[in-house]
């Protein structure tokens, strides 16, 4: 049996302000607080704010499963901070607040799958467990 430290729903909170902080802060740093000189607006919002709308309505609906791929997403978010903190010492607070975004929904988003999945009896351990029955 596996031990909780929080509850699913709390998870569930922590992924999702984790989401809607990357979602609100990305535009509001590359147009308002360090627009970039190499890149255009319209440019930065597709590459930087596109990618987190694809998740949105099954994180609102908590689909455990978008859960789980939203962390192949915000792994552009990491990169992403993790490059501005090595080139860009004058955003490197910004880095640091995307990082700390990014970590968050990327925990909350792990553990809320993981756990919520369990809950409703999804495992790939048992699709693994089923084909092996049928051969």
């Amino acid at each position: 049996m596996n031990k909780q430290r929080f509850s699913t729903s709390t998870y569930k909170r922590i992924a999702l302000t984790g989401y809607f902080a990357l979602l609100i802060f990305m535009p509001l740093w590359l147009i308002v607080l360090s627009p970039s000189e190499s890149l255009s607006i319209p440019t930065a919002l597709i590459m930087f704010t596109l990618p987190l709308l694809f998740p949105l309505k099954g994180m609102l609906q908590g689909n455990p499963f978008t859960y789980a791929w939203s962390n192949f997403i915000v792994l552009i978010y990491f990169l992403h901070s993790l490059t501005t903190l090595w080139v860009l010492p004058a955003d490197r607070l910004w880095a640091l607040l995307e990082l700390f975004f990014a970590s968050t929904m990327f925990f909350g988003a792990t553990y809320y799958a993981k756990f919520r999945g369990q809950e409703l009896g999804l495992s790939i351990r048992k699709k693994k467990e089923d084909q092996a029955e049928k051969k």
